[in-house]
This record gives C-alpha cells, structure tokens and sequence, in this order.
C-alpha cells in the first residue's frame, strides 16, 4: 500500500493509492482521499470520535472540499473513496466504471477502511455517506457489514429504475442475456448532458480540482455487463435489505424527466424519480428518515446555494439529534 501524498484538492487534503490486484484490462486500483481535523479542535465537537467514508455516483469522483469541510466542522475524520476505474484511479485502456458484480467493490471498501486506520480497537464509529449509485453500492455492503456501521447518509440514491419495479423486472432478464453473452457490449446514449448543464447554470461547476476527463458531461458509455449488476442491487433493495442502523435519505422534492432541456432541471432531480426512490427507501430497513429538499438536483449538495444549506441543515440535525 502506498503513503498518503498530496491530493489535487490542495492543502489539507491527501490520498492514498489502494492496490486491489489485476483484471482482464491490467492492474486495478482504488483511491482514498482525506482531511483530517485539527485534533484539539475535534475533541470539543460532538463527531470527534466518528469516521466518514463517502463514495460518488456514477461518471464521478470526490471534488467537494465544501463537503469535507462540512463534516471535519463537527469533529469527524473524513474520507472520500474514488472506487476502482473511477475518477483517480482510472487507468489507461480501462473501461469507465465497469464492473460486473457490485460486491467486486468489497474489496475496494475494505482496502479504504484499512487505510483509515480502523480497526476493532479504535472505537470510533463509521458514518456511510454514499450519492446515487455509491448509494446503492454502500446500503448493499451495510446490509451484510451491519456490524461495522453506526449509521447511514444516501444523497439521492439509485435504489430503483427510472422506469420503476414493473419496467425493472421486465427489462432485467434481457439484460442478464446479453450480460453474459455481450458484457461490454454498447447500449443506447442515456445521458444528454442535462444534469451537467444544471450543476453549471445554479454556479456549482466548475470549481478548482474539477477534471472534466473524470467526469465528462454526458457521462461514460455504459454496458449490459454494469447494468445487470445494477438490476440486481435494485431487486435485493426491492426485496428488503434488514439495515438495523439509522439511515438519513436526502432527495429532492421533485423530478424532471424530459427528452429537451428545461430550466425546471436547475431545481429539481432530472436523473432519477425521487417519488420511487423514497419508496424504494422505506425497503432498506426500520430505522430510515426521508428528507426532500425543495429546489435540490440530482446531488442535493451541488445544488443553488438556499436547498444546499437546508440538506446540511437537516443533515446536521439528523446526525446531532437524532442518530449519533
């Protein structure tokens, strides 16, 4: 394992390189980035004894400073995890994002967990911040480490298709088919670039650190092979999940789904439909609250400035009063 190093994001940031072995397209690795708070100030801040480890959605990497900052204000150690082919740990000739399994990011997690220093001894408590399909990827992995995770923070989580249960449950089989045939095989272009222009057009891109190689505006091709895995985190959502810790679900009030841009998009989620994932919500297990953010985007935290206070508002609360 490598040493911390120096982060794009500049002083009081650093990242580690995490080896995670070889695969048909050359050795594989994970990133973890940190910023630790100032340890007197932490002692007398009511998350001084808690670790955060957060993980981006799809075609994304951790490049939200005002994030950490927020959590290392009340004490926590934060660390964001830029999985395997993602952001800095996309290699040459990889494919963006793929993965055929989303337990393959077991070893990723574990890899990151190791390099924040955690371990039965330590006694500090582990906070999961996960955003769409980190989300989705991090309610997964809590439901069989239960034991290791105190609580739980979903922004805007990909806990179900757009197309819903029934549209789900009819699409998969096909998917599954070519997934085993046809892994990498090409799909129809999803993603217009409408949720790029939205980050933009409410002021929350560009901002330094921000490759837009990491994150291109349409976002990475996607193939039968990363679907299905997908699919089949939504069907073990959809059939309960049990997680026994506090759970805080962060969406928007709202969705705009549409097929030509519209200034709706600049306040409210046009990736997902947050009416389903709320429901979706209520199957991870008995301990969750639902938060909607009127005026929030996809990423609450990367929205106009009013919605994004109220998410760390309510955020804030949550975690004071209620779960910690």
């Amino acid at each position: 394992m490598s040493r911390w190093q120096p982060d794009i994001l500049g002083p009081g940031f650093e990242q580690q390189t995490l080896e995670l072995g070889e695969d048909a397209e050359g050795p594989v690795v994970a990133t973890v980035v940190r910023s630790i708070p100032n340890p007197v100030i932490a002692l007398t801040r009511p998350l001084h004894d808690v670790d955060v480890l957060s993980v981006h959605g799809w075609s994304d990497y951790f490049f939200q400073p005002e994030q950490a900052h927020f959590w290392t204000s009340l004490g926590a150690r934060f660390y964001a995890l830029d999985l395997r082919k993602y952001g800095r740990s996309l290699r040459p000739g990889q494919t963006p994002g793929f993965v055929t399994n989303l337990d393959d990011y077991d070893a990723d997690i574990a890899a990151a967990l190791t390099a924040m220093g955690r371990d039965a001894a330590t006694g500090r408590r582990l906070v999961l911040l996960g955003h769409s399909t980190g989300g989705l990827t991090l309610s997964l992995w809590a439901a069989r480490f239960e034991h290791e995770v105190h609580a739980l923070v979903l922004n805007s989580p990909w806990l179900e298709l757009q197309t819903g249960g029934f549209g789900r449950q009819a699409l998969a089989p096909i998917v599954g088919v070519r997934a085993k045939y046809d892994p990498l095989g090409t799909q129809p272009v999803v993603d217009l670039g409408f949720y790029t222009r939205a980050q933009t057009e409410v002021g929350a891109l560009p901002v330094p650190g921000y490759r837009q190689e990491w994150r291109p505006e349409r976002g990475f091709a996607t193939h039968p092979g990363w679907l299905s895995a997908v699919l089949t985190g939504h069907a073990q959502v959809a059939a309960g999940l049990g997680i026994d810790v506090p759970t805080l679900v962060l969406l928007s009030a709202r969705s705009t789904m549409a097929f030509s841009w519209v200034d709706a998009m600049t306040s409210t989620d046009s990736v997902l439909v947050v009416d389903d994932i709320a429901r979706a919500a209520t199957r991870l297990g008995s301990r969750v609250t639902i938060g909607r953010i009127d005026g929030a985007i996809h990423d609450v935290f990367l929205s106009r400035a009013e919605s994004r206070e109220e998410a760390y508002g309510m955020l804030r609360q949550w975690l004071t009063r209620s779960a910690l």
